[in-house]
């Protein structure tokens, strides 16, 4: 009865695989969006070297496209957060990779060990989103006081400390 219970409770870690899978057709389907708020942001940039353009609106393009382009990183950055949790999980909880091991293109990336390994390598993508997130706050906030201008650099200045800490932990 032991034997069968030990077996049963080993083959549940194969429900993560629903985990899996969800997260990596969120993936795909986040670098679809991606991709395609990429390709229609080049289609309407057809526009900005017309002569007939004003300045203007040539300024108002550009500020639009600047944005655009800090929401296409987003999206890229939030799919390759599900493309390494979805890889993570299946190598913690099913099955190790060997496709990815044998391969000399592979990257240590992409090679989960443990939770925590897990963790550290989403933690760094996820605050690269935090920081695109927080300029795109900026390129759509207009100051209108020397405080809002201080809040803004302290803003700047915990983001410099975040990483710099992130960097000094993973010397260690």
């Amino acid at each position: 009865m032991g034997n069968f219970f030990e077996a049963l409770l080993w083959r549940s870690r194969l429900v993560v695989i629903l985990a899996v899978i969800a997260s990596l057709v969120t993936a795909f389907a986040m670098f679809y969006i991606a991709t395609v708020d990429a390709w229609y942001m080049v289609v309407h940039l057809v526009d900005y070297a017309s002569p007939d353009m004003e300045a203007e609106a040539r300024v108002a393009l550009r500020a639009t496209t600047v944005t655009h382009v800090v929401e296409i990183v987003d999206g890229y950055l939030l799919a390759t957060v599900m493309l390494l949790f979805s890889l993570g999980l299946y190598e913690l909880f099913i099955s190790k990779i060997e496709a990815a091991e044998g391969n000399e293109n592979s990257s240590q990336v992409l090679m989960i060990t443990s939770l925590d390994d897990l963790k550290a390598r989403l933690a760094k993508v996820v605050m690269m989103i935090l920081i695109v997130r927080y300029f795109e706050f900026a390129l759509s906030t207009s100051f209108s006081t020397a405080l809002d201008m201080l809040y803004f650099a302290m803003g700047i200045a915990f983001l410099g400390l975040a990483l710099y800490l992130s960097h000094k932990a993973d010397e260690h």
